[in-house]
């Protein structure tokens, strides 16, 4: 991101900003708002990819699921 554009605030749950402020001590970033700026960044790049829903992406949605623990 270049340091002239336009910044925009995002809200997000106090719980949710806890964590990334305790997170931001471990990562070396200088400040809270430039670690969720990577972050955002990051799971933008990984949506880049087209990911088609059908019978083969719900398999393995659902095998997911199981090897998380979750019961389907």
């Amino acid at each position: 991101m270049k340091e002239k554009e336009e910044k925009r605030a995002v809200f997000v749950r106090g719980e949710l900003y806890c964590e990334v402020e305790e997170r931001e001590d471990a990562t070396g970033f200088g400040c809270g708002d430039e670690y969720s700026e990577f972050l955002l960044e990051e799971v933008v790049d990984e949506g880049g990819e087209e990911w088609e829903f059908n019978e083969e992406g719900e398999k393995e949605v659902m095998k997911r699921l199981a090897d998380l623990g979750y019961l389907y």
